[in-house]
């Protein structure tokens, strides 16, 4: 993997010596700086060097913020920007995150969050390149299996087992790059490290109680396993924030059923699943998200998972709240919300297995 490259878009060199100073100080002497004292000059020298991380400060004579964004972004979609800001100012913020910023430093910066946004801005674009790269490649295969079942239609009588062969391979291997995803997903905090797949395990359970079919908790304990797969699109800042989220931050992460669901929509077999993860969210009296479904017109997978994700979510550690609840306490706020917030008939269940978890 090649060296780190980062673009500092700044007039003043007081700051720019100072940033390659900290950079080499921090131990990070392998990243390539490179400065450009404007906007134009800036987006000039970002079109012919791949860069992991922009660096802008926001208060330049004649600066643009939103059309060199823009530009930025027309070169690289996934390109993540900080931006150096005078003082915490929130409508400033509030502006700059909505052009597509990925956070700020105020001045003078703080080290300490220098070099989090630093690593945290590379990784994430790294992991950025990565899913578009995924999403080509399933594009591409998708294209492929296309053609080889238009040949195959010809001959479809000899054909019949080699193509479910096939078939199955192909989900196989779709199906291990997007758990490795999603797991990786799982990974970025250590308190949620292996929660899918616990979620997979209660939900499995539930759902034998239910007595539904092999094939439904098949379904089921796949959909647990993405179910969080569109929290790639949030960033670290706001997904492992240490204290309650403002009503900013708490929007965005509502979108992650719907991010995930639209990851997997090219996936047309995993339908069933694509629908169990948009609707995991999604309350039992219609206070959930992202569509405010209510009862009946949730699946009963999603139903199932919701139970399984909030009971793993209150019992395990998080970076908002270090001391799980004990299972006693847990199944408390359950029976508390049954009917409200859980399917009556879930919980029912849920309260028969839950010594066995």
């Amino acid at each position: 993997m090649a060296d780190p490259k980062i673009l500092l878009i700044n007039n003043n060199s007081e700051i720019t010596t100072y940033l390659k100073a900290k950079m080499a100080a921090q131990g990070q002497a392998s990243i390539s700086f490179f400065a450009e004292h404007n906007g134009p000059a800036g987006i000039e020298t970002f079109k012919t060097t791949a860069f992991d991380l922009v660096i802008i400060k926001l208060d330049m004579p004649y600066f643009d913020a939103a059309e060199t964004v823009a530009q930025l972004r027309k070169v690289d979609p996934d390109v993540v920007i900080i931006a150096l800001i005078e003082q915490d100012d929130p409508v400033l913020i509030k502006t700059n995150l909505q052009l597509g910023i990925y956070d700020f430093i105020s001045l003078p910066i703080d080290d300490r969050k220098l070099d989090f946004l630093v690593k945290k801005g590379i990784d994430l674009h790294t992991m950025s390149l990565a899913h578009r790269k995924l999403q080509h490649s399933i594009r591409e295969q998708n294209l492929s299996l296309q053609k080889q079942n238009t040949l195959l239609a010809k001959r479809i009588e000899d054909s019949t087992k080699n193509l479910t062969r096939l078939y199955e391979d192909l989900r196989s291997t779709y199906m291990r790059t997007i758990r490795a995803l999603a797991q990786a997903i799982d990974a970025r905090d250590h308190y949620t490290h292996s929660h899918s797949q616990n979620v997979a395990k209660y939900a499995t359970l539930i759902s034998e109680e239910m007595h539904l079919s092999a094939k439904d908790i098949e379904l089921i304990r796949e959909a647990c396993e993405l179910h969080d797969l569109g929290k790639i699109g949030i960033q670290d800042n706001i997904l492992i924030k240490p204290a309650e989220l403002n009503k900013e931050e708490w929007e965005l992460m509502k979108r992650h059923p719907l991010t995930g669901a639209q990851i997997l929509e090219p996936l047309t077999f995993l339908h069933g699943v694509i629908e169990l993860i948009r609707q995991h969210h999604e309350h039992f009296d219609g206070s959930g998200y992202p569509d405010g479904l209510k009862g009946e017109e949730i699946s009963l997978g999603a139903r199932i998972i919701h139970l399984a994700d909030a009971y793993e979510a209150m019992t395990s550690a998080r970076s908002y709240r270090k001391i799980p609840l004990t299972k006693e306490a847990a199944v408390r706020e359950i029976e508390k919300h049954n009917g409200t917030q859980f399917d009556p008939k879930v919980v029912e269940c849920f309260l028969r297995i839950v010594d066995k978890i």
